[in-house]
């Protein structure tokens, strides 16, 4: 049986996650593995609610503490309910976002203090964390734009001012620069065949480690 394990796509948006998860899983399907692909915030259904509820664009309110606890929230469930059930199952678990979102966006988009979100993080956490932190690095402008191209709605999230997202993506590297056993940065701004390739050989290696 397969090592259970759990990959996660992080980084500013439209840098291209989803089309990477989807090379991703689709690879290590072919290979013989099984593979539960899920979203954060959400993967569950009291999840989805959450995410309804601090991805809003028509709820400006929401203070930062509140987005914050909303997140863990959620990832407490979806860890309880669907992604420790996985990887004890012997299944590689790939989530679209994950904890370098939350230290990104809440700490060094937000400025609530490191020790306040590593605390509650580590409520839902209980010390577990995944094993391989995988950054899809963009410049935040050159994201916005993808996103805009796709032509839907953006969520509140992506409202946030472009400082906001400058400061998510020093967040983001900062944490590869100081986790370097458990991150790895790729160049999301090239072609997706070649963000994929690297994507994959990272993912080579964690298998190899684990195996």
């Amino acid at each position: 049986m397969t090592k259970g394990c759990l990959i996660v796509c992080d980084g500013n948006n439209g840098a291209g996650k989803s089309s990477v998860i989807k090379h991703l899983s689709g690879w290590l399907i072919e290979a013989g593995h099984h593979v539960l692909v899920t979203r954060e915030p959400g993967g569950t259904p009291i999840g989805e609610k959450i995410r309804e509820v601090v991805l809003d664009p028509s709820t400006p309110e929401l203070c930062d503490t509140t987005e914050l606890l909303l997140f863990a929230a959620a990832r407490a469930q979806h860890l309880q309910e669907k992604i420790f059930p996985a990887i004890q199952a012997g299944q590689i678990v790939i989530c679209d976002r994950f904890t370098p979102a939350t230290i990104a966006f809440q700490h060094y988009g937000r400025g609530i203090p490191l020790d306040l979100v590593l605390a509650i993080n580590e409520i839902a956490l209980g010390g577990f964390q995944p094993n391989l932190n995988i950054i899809l690095d963009i410049d935040p402008a050159v994201g916005m734009q993808r996103v805009a191209g796709r032509g839907e709605v953006l969520d509140r999230m992506e409202l946030q001012k472009a400082e906001f997202l400058s400061r998510a993506r020093h967040g983001f590297l900062a944490q590869a620069q100081e986790n370097p056993k458990s991150f790895a940065v790729v160049d999301a701004s090239r072609n997706l065949d070649v963000v994929a390739a690297d994507v994959k050989a990272h993912v080579e290696e964690l298998l190899s480690r684990l195996a």
